[in-house]
């Protein structure tokens, strides 16, 4: 840990909002000492090569010229100028950002960035993708909710599990869904996750406003999240299970491991649903996505690549300048997808790129190296954007850099409030007042 700050325990305070809460958004902007903040929600991560170019335009036209990406995969625009709004939200909408004004901050949703590319994962996501958003765009339920509120859409590799999602969907080995709420799992078919997931997020709602009070997330529930795993347990479709046996174990990480190895859904008959939420459901055959090998472990920024050769590349403490992210724009314009991938460990994917694109987008400071620190180190924006930070916190990880620890993520907050800190277990730097540091290794957040 070379010359790390010393150490001491440091609880996390708990973040402030409503349902009219203070998450900036695209509509929504926030006044910081920088200038005004928008976040521009990109569903999954995936934007086009158009979409991403209106980002850039924006940027440079109506801020300092900077993007910043998000823990959730998301966009900030900063240093915005007074009475934008107006312009920015034009923009955003004629590049398809801004598909509902009610639902724009409720669009967060995490996916395994990989998924479809690169042949690991028992299920392609894309599909869950955009039918969730359209989704939460159609129902009148949904702007009820926070926009701390986090869906997750994980392909079975297990990237996006584990980071603290509200309503968790995950490919499993037989093609199907299972969609985590609470302590319930139920598993349905592939076609019925959104449907289930989004009547989740509604039974929130309902379940919230019962309660009353700053209640952004299941876990604020407290006792009355049983009450909203009922109402997921008695989603349309659903009927209790009886006296079937229980399933097998899951692994440590949230993922089916099959008692035979898994095959070519042609070659074998699919495995009975497993209900783990005691539920049973009506048989129907899941549609032949083909088979898939067991996930592989995943990288310290949960993605796995061929070293050296994209399509993952790690943007040095998030933050894109108009070169990087027009070289990006370039190179996914030639190709065939045409798009880039954001990912929620603040780095980008490009579908297609090769040694050849890599060694491009390298040389404007992005970073194609899995082994590098970069890959580990993450920082709140700090001063002199921030009022509420203590130090230059990017700064000083920057100059630190060969200090990260060697596995986990090291995470450097201006501040107590820890804005944009991973899940799970890390490194934790907190600035102090007197200009020192507090240093919790390894120290754990559940989302």
């Amino acid at each position: 840990m070379g010359m790390l700050p010393g150490m001491s325990p440091s609880p996390i305070s708990p973040g402030t909002g409503t349902s009219g809460d203070a998450c900036p958004g695209a509509l929504r902007l926030h006044s910081a000492d920088d200038g005004f903040l928008a976040r521009v929600r990109i569903p999954g991560g995936v934007l086009s090569a158009r979409q991403a170019r209106a980002l850039r335009d924006a940027a440079g036209r109506l801020g300092d010229g900077m993007l910043h990406l998000t823990s959730r995969g998301n966009v900030q625009l900063r240093g915005l100028r007074d009475g934008c709004g107006s312009e920015l939200a034009e923009v955003l909408g004629g590049a398809g950002l801004l598909p509902s004004a009610a639902h724009e901050r409720v669009r967060n949703v995490v996916a395994s960035p990989m998924s479809g590319l690169d042949g690991r994962g028992f299920v392609d996501v894309r599909e869950w993708l955009t039918g969730l958003d359209a989704a939460l765009c159609a129902s009148s339920v949904t702007p009820g909710l926070s926009g701390r509120f986090l869906f997750a859409l994980d392909d079975g590799r297990g990237d996006v599990a584990g980071l603290g999602a509200d309503v968790l969907v995950r490919g499993v080995a037989s093609g199907e869904a299972e969609v985590c709420v609470g302590a319930v799992r139920v598993r349905v078919p592939y076609e019925w996750g959104v449907r289930v997931a989004v009547g989740a997020a509604e039974g929130f709602v309902a379940v919230a406003r019962g309660v009353g009070g700053r209640v952004w997330r299941v876990a604020d529930l407290g006792a009355a999240r049983r009450e909203l795993e009922e109402r997921v347990l008695g989603l349309p479709g659903l009927r209790p299970r009886g006296s079937a046996p229980d399933p097998a174990p899951q692994t440590p990480a949230g993922l089916d491991v099959p008692t035979r190895s898994h095959t070519s859904r042609g070659s074998a008959p699919d495995p009975a649903p497993q209900t783990p939420a005691g539920l049973d459901l009506p048989t129907r055959s899941h549609t032949s996505r083909g088979s898939a090998p067991s996930p592989a472990p995943q990288t310290p920024a949960g993605l796995e690549r061929t070293r050296g050769s994209g399509p993952v590349f790690t943007v040095p403490l998030g933050v894109l300048g108009p070169k990087q992210w027009g070289a990006l724009v370039d190179v996914a314009r030639r190709l065939p997808e045409q798009e880039l991938r954001l990912t929620p460990w603040r780095g980008v994917v490009v579908p297609g790129a090769g040694p050849a694109h890599a060694a491009e987008l390298t040389r404007t400071g992005l970073v194609a190296d899995p082994d590098s620190p970069w890959t580990r180190v993450a920082a709140c924006v700090g001063r002199p954007g921030c009022a509420k930070a203590h130090a230059d916190v990017r700064a000083e990880a920057a100059a630190r850099i060969d200090e990260a620890h060697p596995e986990l993520p090291t995470y450097w907050s201006g501040c107590e409030r820890r804005c944009g800190h991973p899940a799970g277990d890390y490194v934790d730097i907190v600035a102090r007042p007197d200009g020192g540091y507090t240093t919790n290794f390894p120290h754990h957040t559940e989302s």
